[in-house]
């Protein structure tokens, strides 16, 4: 370990290093030593995860103006009969990828042919094209618009010009830079009399593409006559080119495979250990964030492992449709062997985008206004795409997320899990790992949640039985997340309400009478609305229901109340409090974040404001709830912060009585249909919220709950086998959800209470707003059975 350790302390200067420092540094290393410092990079930048595009490819021409002395993509005139796909030939293509399940079309192209051959430019002319890159732009819109598939553009050199013209139609693009070396451009080397192989023009587009923020894919091309100098010094212009626009989205380290029929047939191919070599190094120089990619079919299925092990985190596009046009020779492994390949490496293989991950979490930035929402629709909080079709409130079953097998990093998992367990407070970055866990991690992450969910909370699965009485959907504030709420008394989407006192009171009533012992009083800030109407709910269900548990008013509704009313927040709960009111429920808190809650709620109280009214509320002796509305514009970061913010405060307080997890239900929410936020977490994203929320609020708060009116049976069962105790309330009316598109009933009563704990083998047990016992014979089993219909 001391020697791979030495081995980045050699190259912590590499920012102001040149090429024979680098060389210098990793000559001082045995290959083993490099491989193992670049594995442990890798896998603190990327964990165990390895990506791959599924794609198709879509040969525009095979025209070329260069003559690249190991080619077997680019022909002439004469030998390609038809000079450049038409319309019908590329539609042909891309709709057969998705049929197969791809999500992206990269498009391979020669060079600027019509500066070569007349015939291009004939060809160009007869189309009403000025340039194959002008056609290539039509072509890349056309598979867009009539697809859905993502184009990946690789045409050789560009401009600023020729990138803004073509960004528009295309998630990615890229030019392999190759090398550096101009001596490879002399007479006798591989790239003599391939004008657009001279490594300063390719340079220039990679600068090109940085200026005009395109995500880029670039790299090396190795053992075409180049040294490990010249490598380095690749890589040393890739990585300064990258620090100073953020461009590269993956660098590519291909190794050189010899084709029949090129100038350079009897080369040797470059031998294994090279290739290690240069992957290590590239990772060493380039960092741990990099995304570095090898192609999976230039080497033996036996090799790929070794090959991970070197830093390779990405195997680029395969495809099940069509062929690797630039390597005829190497078909492309079969998927379900790629991922049995990659998981010998303690690796999970998972799909992405043609635009990488990183990437993708900043749609804004790195695409054209038109091709920013459908890139943050399709993806999770990585920046990958849900390839599952499961999300929160429909009726599709949440799909199994746990996996067997190990994990690379395995290690660094269990040390995080071990202070969980342990009661310590986990920094932000551990828990951003543990959201981040994929594969065999996840199943790690759930059997430690449910182990500890053991030990502090028992067998039982407990429920209570209540009802939610929300009072108006009529509101001041706009939640870009809330389809529930009315911006006036004007119906929009859907009728506007507000019940009276006496309806309010009739339906706590018959609560009670159906066998409740809560109700749940929220709703919309209404205009009319000021403290004392907060006060004539609570008094108007106490005389309805004497002995009803009164869980009403979120934390805005609070501020709301004491501000109309001039009192402080102290007095004002007391107010509350005095007047029946039992405990607060924690919603309002969205993500307890102030750089989301700018995005999703601007006019809403704080994250300083949420947490001052749970203080003060336990301050004076009102229990409340913790929630977390997640999977929109958060991320991983947020989501840790949300919950060491509510750890802390319990830690101060002790008043939450449980965290409740409630993952964005997106159908009918104002901010998914702009196109501004994800499509709600995906299932290994809310099994995992449940999960670390054990670990993380270990052992401060006992009960988890999970929701079923978001995740449905299935994901019901899958959650109480990753750490979760309780089933939250019967609710009777449940109408937030629903608004939002949820399609999972509005009641779950306790007779399917009982059913749902079964079917993850546990008891069930009817409990109070406080976690006390309810005595079995008062139990009502109900009539109802629309609880997840």
């Amino acid at each position: 370990m001391e020697r791979e350790q030495g081995v980045v302390a050699d190259l912590a200067e590499l920012g102001v290093a040149d090429g024979d420092a680098v060389i210098a540094a990793l000559s001082r290393a045995p290959l083993a030593d490099v491989v193992t410092a670049a594995e442990a990079m890798t896998l603190a930048g990327h964990g165990a995860l390895v990506t791959y595009s599924r794609k198709v490819f879509i040969p525009l021409t095979r025209l070329c103006r260069d003559v690249c002395h190991y080619c077997t993509f680019a022909t002439t005139p004469r030998e390609a009969g038809h000079l450049f796909l038409d319309r019908d030939e590329v539609l042909a293509i891309a709709r057969a990828g998705v049929a197969a399940g791809c999500r992206e079309a990269l498009f391979t192209l020669g060079d600027r042919p019509e500066d070569r051959y007349p015939a291009a430019r004939a060809a160009l002319d007869a189309m009403g094209h000025a340039s194959t890159l002008d056609y290539l732009g039509e072509m890349a819109a056309l598979v867009l618009a009539e697809t859905g598939l993502l184009p990946h553009l690789n045409p050789g050199l560009m401009s600023e010009d020729d990138l803004l013209r073509l960004r528009p139609h295309a998630a990615s693009m890229g030019v392999m830079l190759e090398t550096t070396a101009d001596r490879l451009s002399e007479r006798g080397g591989p790239h003599h009399g391939s004008p657009d192989k001279v490594p300063a023009l390719r340079l220039e587009t990679l600068e090109a593409a940085g200026r005009a923020r395109v995500p880029f894919t670039t790299g090396l091309l190795i053992g075409i006559g180049e040294t490990r100098l010249e490598r380095i010094e690749a890589l040393l212009a890739i990585r300064d080119s990258h620090a100073r626009h953020g461009h590269i989205q993956e660098v590519i380290v291909q190794n050189f495979r010899a084709k029949a029929g090129t100038r350079m047939a009897d080369t040797p191919d470059l031998p294994l250990d090279e290739h290690l070599w240069t992957i290590a190094a590239a990772r060493l120089v380039l960092g741990p964030d990099m995304t570095i990619q090898a192609p999976p079919n230039l080497h033996a299925p036996d090799e790929l492992a070794a090959v991970l092990r070197a830093g390779v985190n990405d195997w680029g596009g395969v495809s099940p449709v069509t062929p690797d046009h630039v390597n005829p020779e190497a078909p492309w492994p079969h998927i379900a062997a790629l991922e049995a390949a990659t998981a010998a490496a303690g690796r999970t293989l998972r799909e992405r985008l043609a635009i990488g991950p990183r990437f993708a979490m900043e749609p804004d930035r790195w695409l054209d206004k038109s091709l920013a929402p459908v890139v943050r629709r399709a993806v999770d909080a990585r920046g990958l795409p849900v390839t599952d079709g499961w999300h929160p409130g429909t009726d599709r079953a949440m799909p199994v997320v746990l996996a067997d097998g190990e994990s690379a990093d395995a290690p660094r998992i269990e040390a995080i899990i071990a202070r969980a367990a342990a009661g310590e407070r986990l920094d932000e970055a551990d828990i951003a790992r543990l959201f981040a866990a994929d594969g065999p991690e996840v199943t790690m992450i759930a059997i430690a949640a449910d182990d500890l969910r053991r030990q502090v909370a028992g067998e039982a699965v407990t429920h209570v039985v209540n009802r939610n009485i929300n009072y108006t959907n009529i509101c001041l504030y706009k939640c870009g997340f809330c389809a529930f709420s009315k911006g006036s008394t004007r119906a929009m989407r859907g009728p506007a309400y507000r019940l009276d006192l006496a309806e309010v009171g009739r339906r706590a009533a018959e609560a009670w009478d159906r066998g409740a012992t809560e109700v749940c009083l929220q709703g919309g800030i209404h205009p009319d609305y000021d403290g004392d109407t907060y006060l004539s709910v609570l008094q108007a269900v106490r005389a309805a229901s004497p002995g009803i548990h009164i869980h009403a008013f979120s934390p805005l509704e609070v501020t709301h109340g004491a501000q109309t009313l001039g009192l402080p927040l102290e007095d004002y709960l007391g107010r509350l409090k005095a007047a029946g009111l039992s405990t607060l429920p924690g919603t309002a808190a969205e993500i307890l974040d102030d750089e989301i809650r700018a995005v999703i709620c601007p006019d809403k109280i704080d994250t300083a404001g949420w947490l001052e009214v749970m203080r003060t509320a336990h301050h004076v002796g009102l229990r409340t709830t913790a929630t977390i509305m997640f999977g929109h514009v958060d991320g991983y970061r947020h989501w840790a912060r949300h919950l060491l913010r509510v750890r802390d405060l319990q830690e101060e307080t002790g008043g939450f009585t449980e965290f409740v997890p409630l993952p964005f239900v997106h159908m009918e929410a104002p901010i998914w249909r702009k196109g501004l936020s994800r499509s709600g977490p995906s299932a290994r994203e809310t099994l995992l919220m449940h999960a670390i929320a054990r670990l993380v609020l270990h052992p401060l708060i006992p009960n988890i709950q999970v929701s079923w009116v978001k995740l449905g049976e299935a994901g019901v069962v899958a959650a109480l086998d990753a750490g979760v105790n309780d089933l939250g309330g019967t609710l009777m009316d449940e109408s937030i959800t629903r608004a939002a598109g949820g399609v999972n009933g509005q009641l779950c009563d306790p007779a399917r209470m009982v059913a749902l704990a079964a079917a993850a083998g546990r008891p069930a047990r009817q409990r109070t707003t406080l976690y006390g016992r309810v005595d079995p014979a008062a139990v009502v089993t109900g009539e109802t059975d629309d609880c997840l219909a």
